[in-house]
């Protein structure tokens, strides 16, 4: 049966996107439309002609519009095998009409889900059983039926119809069966670990009991972290969160492109205040508060100046035109620019520069929460370390300033602004700052000595008087030693070690002053 003319059409769907366009083309076509609810509430308003799916039944919608289209004349419709005369005589005696096709999709259960809020209720009566059903139906006899459940595929069911006297072919058929296997199963998972982690989700600081991951192929790209390596970008799949940025201009993203606009997003979300940073292989080379975003990139670039070249550059609040050309004036080779957003004279000099990848983030402390990681062996599943801004009067409460020398309330936020620096480099990570701007790092070294070595080497003369934090506890005094060479002022760090006291009694020798923090953030 490779070809079945399209003479009626059954239509029920929540999500309205390009529906009354859609309908109206089927119209022209001189398909018999029929329709439930709301929808064919918005077809009629449109001056679309549908009936109502009773005219079908002979039975009305009950129970809040529970049941509607469950009932033998529709899935009989629906799954009927055209090709088989028994199937054809059991139809015309019970008076089933053929659903050539069957345009539906789901109520949105993911996305009313995800807000932590939801009441209960509100969940359940979000969970599709009619829709689905229908959707399985129509799937399984896609050699007859035609079943679209995206309006993502209304043009092309629409261009075939077209150039094939209202009927769609058998490729298409089937391409279009697998798509709702594939949509109706994620629906269940969805729905499955929701209910699944609801009690679980309800003890404080628990994880989820399962875990379902269900992704689509988004985009392919040249190649992984090398170009002997294939790679693609996948997305979460129909009903979950799209990708938390988009790309305004510029070439495309590389495998590494991507990579590092997280890592970027990561540092912004750590600044209340106008900041800026430079991100060079998911780490950053700069990080810079200022009065205004334009000040703080020029911080942030100056902070490693040569490590920037080639760079990604963040802002944390929309770029606009001074930012864009302090950009352009302090750094002459940047291959992407991250911001909230880009205010239009921003965007006019920016897109000068044909190959420069412009990404709108929107607010930059979006993000799920968890952090994922994919093993051979399995998934290790993590909170998600939030940001340092969401509790610093807690952080601020709890600071303990253990050595003989204090520091002062102004180098107290010097110092916060350090930590929240460094919190954003990899492990072993020492960030060294003065006032608001990062001027040495030192990241991913096995020995936590040779980060605060290679930190100050970064900084140079702008050690003197400095600030310092470390990612996770000193394990020995040699570290500090080091930091007074280079005439480090004060230290944040979390404490924790067994030789604590004497990290801090070296401290004490050189007129350091320490302040602890009682938490880590070690990140791998």
């Amino acid at each position: 049966m490779s070809k079945i003319v399209i003479r009626r059409a059954l239509i029920s769907v929540s999500d309205k996107t390009g529906l009354i366009p859609f309908a109206k083309a089927l119209a022209k076509l001189k398909i018999e439309i029929f329709s439930t609810g709301g929808t064919l509430k918005a077809l009629n308003e449109a001056g679309v002609k549908a009936l109502p799916v009773e005219t079908l039944t002979g039975f009305p919608e009950i129970l809040d519009g529970r049941v509607k289209t469950l009932h033998p004349k529709i899935h009989g419709g629906l799954l009927y095998r055209r090709d088989k005369k028994t199937h054809e005589n059991q139809a015309r005696e019970h008076g089933i009409s053929a659903i050539d096709l069957l345009v539906v999709n789901l109520y949105p259960f993911e996305s009313v889900t995800r807000d932590p809020k939801v009441e209960f209720e509100t969940a359940i009566e979000n969970i599709d059983i009619g829709g689905p059903s229908m959707l399985r139906s129509a799937a399984k006899n896609f050699e007859a039926v035609t079943v679209v459940c995206d309006p993502c595929d209304y043009s092309e069911v629409l261009e075939e119809m077209k150039h094939n006297g209202a009927a769609v072919s058998l490729e298409i058929r089937k391409k279009l069966a697998l798509k709702v296997f594939e949509r109706t199963s994620s629906y269940d998972r969805a729905i499955f670990q929701y209910l699944a982690n609801r009690d679980k989700a309800k003890e404080t600081g628990a994880l989820p009991q399962t875990l379902e991951l269900n992704y689509e192929k988004a985009i392919a790209l040249r190649y992984g972290e090398n170009p002997h390596q294939k790679a693609a970008l996948y997305k979460p799949a129909a009903g979950l969160p799209e990708l938390h940025f988009q790309k305004l201009h510029g070439k495309e993203l590389s495998y590494n492109n991507f990579l590092d606009i997280e890592g970027t997003v990561e540092v912004l979300r750590e600044f209340n205040q106008p900041a800026a940073c430079v991100v060079k292989h998911t780490n950053p080379c700069g990080v810079a508060e200022g009065k205004t975003t334009a000040e703080a990139l020029e911080y942030a670039i100056e902070c490693d100046s040569m490590s920037a070249f080639g760079g990604i550059l963040g802002v944390n609040q929309p770029c606009n035109k001074e930012t864009a050309q302090a950009a352009l004036d302090r750094l002459k080779f940047f291959e992407v620019f991250v911001a909230p957003s880009f205010l239009p004279a921003a965007f006019e000099i920016l897109t000068k520069r044909p190959n420069l990848r412009l990404i709108a983030t929107g607010p930059v402390d979006q993000g799920g929460a968890y952090d994922v990681r994919f093993m051979k062996s399995g998934i290790l599943l993590q909170d998600r370390d939030r940001p340092i801004r969401e509790h610093l009067e807690e952080l601020k409460n709890n600071l303990k300033i253990v050595t003989k020398a204090k520091p002062t309330a102004s180098e107290i936020e010097d110092l916060l602004f350090a930590w929240k620096c460094v919190k954003v480099v990899k492990s072993n990570a020492i960030v060294i700052t003065q006032g608001r701007q990062t001027v040495g790092i030192g990241a991913g070294q096995m020995s936590r000595v040779d980060s605060v070595q290679i930190a100050c080497q970064k900084a140079g003369y702008r050690t003197d008087g400095a600030f310092l934090a470390s990612d996770a506890f000193f394990p020995m005094p040699d570290s500090i030693e080091t930091a007074s060479e280079y005439k480090i002022r004060a230290i944040i760090q979390p404490g924790g070690s067994v030789r604590d006291q004497d990290v801090i009694d070296a401290c004490d020798r050189f007129g350091i002053a320490m302040v602890l923090t009682g938490e880590r953030h070690f990140k791998h």
